[in-house]
C-alpha cells in the first residue's frame, strides 16, 4: 500500500510512551525493560545538573556505597534474585556480570566501568530520550517513580500530596527482623500484654541474662552515619542502645517492660521481656518490638543472640538508622508495583520499600515492564510467589502496615519447603533456589511468548 493511501488517523499514530523518574538502579532497569518492549521512554535524571550529597558522578546507576550486589550461590537468597534478573534480561544484572571483579562468593563490580556501561546502554537506546533535569511534579500519563532514598524535597512533597498521610519518609529507623525457624520455641511464649490477643512472641530474661545482654549492648559499636544525613532521634523511635545509655533499667521500663507479660504456665513475671511481632502474612518473619538500632551488623548479631530464645537467631534484616525516603507500601501498592488509588503511577526501588541495589533493580524491571504493558493495553505481570522477586513484591503489598520498614531479599519471603529426613538448612535452601529459578524461568518464557505474538 502506497504511503499516500494510508488514512490520516494512521499517519498520526504515535508509539506508546511512559515517563521514568530517576536513573538509579531501579529507574535504569525500568527504562530499559520498557524500551525493549517497544515503548518510548522519557527518562528524567537530574544529575549531573543537580547532584545529591551521596553521589559523586553523573553516571546512571551509580553505586554510592558498596560495589557488591550480594552473595551468589544456590544457598543465597540474593543469588536467586540475581539469576531471575539474568533470565529476564535486566540491564543492571547483565552489566554487573560484564564488569565484575573478584570478590569471593559475592558479585562485585568495577564501579566506574559499571556506571559507564549502564549510562551508555540507556543513552544510545533508540526508544529512550534522556532529560537531564529535575522533575518536581509528577507528569500525566503512565509514570514509574524511581527517585530513590534521596528524593528531592519538592518531588517528595508532590508524592505526599498524591498519596496522603500514608507517605513515610526521610528517616529509616528499623528493628532487626528474625527468621521464625530460628526462634527457640521452648523459650518463647505467646501472649499479649494485659490479656490482649496473644499476637506476640515473648522472650523472657532473668536478672543475670539481662545484665549480660546489657553489657554486650553498651560495648557494641555503632554505625557512623554520613555527615549529610543529619540523623535525629525521636522519643518514639529511640535506638535501643541510646535507651541503655540513659541507665541500665531504662530498656526494661520501656520496650522490654515485663508488666502484663507473666508466663502463661508459671504465672511468674520475668525480669525483662523482648517481644517479637509478626511481619508477614505467613508468619515466617518477626521483628523485635522497640529495638530500632544503629549498631554495626556484626555487633548486632552478637547482642541479639544473647536474648533468651534467640541464641541461634538468623537475622533476615538488620536494624538500621539512616536517611531514607520510602512509601508505606502495604497501604499503597499493589504487588504489581502500581499505586492502588493511582494505577497509572508505578513505584520502584527504595521508594517502594526495598533495601539494596539488587532489589531496587529487580523492582525497577517489574515496574518498567508493567508500565509498558499498561500503555500497550496488556494486563500487569506478577512473578510466581516461589521466585525471590515474586516473594518480595508480595511482601511489600501485604506486610504489617503499622510497622513497615524496607526489606531486602531473604529466604523468608518465599514459601517454606517441608523438611526432608536428614536434610539440613543448606540442602533445603538449595531446593528452594532450584524451585524458584525453575518457576521464574517457566513463567518468564510463557510471558515472553505471549508478548511476541
Amino acid at each position: 500500500m502506497a504511503l499516500a493511501t494510508l488514512s490520516p488517523m494512521l499517519l498520526t499514530l504515535k508509539p506508546p510512551r511512559i515517563t521514568v523518574i530517576g536513573a538509579g538502579m531501579a529507574g535504569s532497569d525500568a527504562a530499559f525493560a520498557a524500551a525493549n518492549l517497544g515503548v518510548h521512554v522519557d527518562l528524567f535524571e537530574m544529575r549531573p545538573a543537580k547532584t545529591t550529597p551521596a553521589h559523586r558522578t553523573g553516571s546512571f546507576a551509580e553505586l554510592v556505597c558498596s560495589n557488591s550486589f550480594g552473595g551468589e550461590g544456590e544457598t543465597n537468597a540474593k543469588g536467586l534474585l540475581q539469576q531471575e534478573m539474568l533470565l529476564a534480561g535486566g540491564l543492571v544484572m547483565g552489566t554487573a556480570h560484564a564488569t565484575r571483579v573478584p570478590a569471593g562468593g559475592a558479585l562485585a563490580v568495577d564501579r566506574e566501568a559499571f556506571g559507564v556501561r549502564v549510562t551508555g546502554a540507556l543513552k544510545t537506546h533508540p526508544n529512550i530520550t534522556v532529560h537531564a533535569e529535575e522533575l518536581t511534579r509528577i507528569p500525566e500519563g503512565v509514570v514509574v517513580i524511581a527517585s530513590g532514598p534521596l528524593t528531592t524535597d519538592a518531588l517528595a512533597e508532590t508524592l505526599r500530596e498524591t498519596v496522603g498521610e500514608n507517605f513515610l519518609g526521610f528517616y529509616d529507623a528499623a528493628a532487626p527482623v528474625i527468621d521464625a525457624d530460628s526462634v527457640d520455641m521452648s523459650v518463647a511464649y505467646r501472649k499479649g500484654r494485659y490479656g490482649q490477643a496473644a499476637d506476640y512472641l515473648n522472650l523472657p530474661f532473668d536478672k543475670e541474662q539481662y545484665e549480660r545482654w546489657l553489657e554486650a549492648l553498651t560495648r557494641a559499636r555503632q554505625h557512623t552515619p554520613h555527615d549529610w544525613e543529619n540523623l535525629e532521634f525521636f522519643e518514639g523511635c529511640m535506638p535501643i542502645e541510646e535507651l541503655a545509655r540513659r541507665g541500665p533499667d531504662t530498656p526494661r521500663f520501656g520496650p522490654m517492660k515485663p508488666v502484663g507479660l507473666e508466663h502463661p504456665e508459671t504465672g511468674e513475671r520475668p525480669y525483662a521481656v523482648a517481644q517479637l511481632r509478626q511481619e508477614d502474612v505467613r508468619g515466617q518473619m518477626w521483628s523485635l518490638v522497640g529495638f530500632q538500632t544503629g549498631l554495626k551488623w556484626g555487633d548486632q548479631k552478637e547482642v541479639l543472640r544473647l536474648i533468651p530464645g534467640l541464641q541461634n537467631a538468623e537475622v533476615v534484616r538488620y536494624g538500621v538508622m539512616h536517611r531514607n525516603t520510602y512509601l508505606n507500601a502495604p497501604k499503597l501498592l499493589n504487588p504489581e508495583l502500581n499505586l492502588r488509588a493511582h494505577p497509572n503511577l508505578f513505584v520502584a526501588g527504595v521508594l517502594a520499600g526495598t533495601e539494596g541495589y539488587l532489589e531496587s533493580s529487580a523492582t525497577g524491571w517489574l515496574a518498567g515492564t508493567n508500565a509498558a504493558r499498561s500503555v500497550m493495553g496488556l494486563g500487569p505481570l506478577l512473578p510466581p510467589e516461589t521466585s525471590m522477586l515474586g516473594g518480595l513484591v508480595r511482601y511489600l503489598a501485604t506486610a504489617n502496615p503499622e510497622n513497615f520498614q524496607p526489606m531486602n531479599a531473604n529466604w523468608s519471603l518465599v514459601p517454606t519447603l517441608a523438611k526432608r529426613k536428614g536434610e539440613g538448612k543448606k540442602e533445603r535452601r538449595m531446593r528452594a533456589f532450584a524451585r524458584g529459578r525453575e518457576d521464574f524461568q517457566g513463567w518468564f518464557e510463557t510471558v515472553r511468548a505471549v508478548q511476541a505474538v
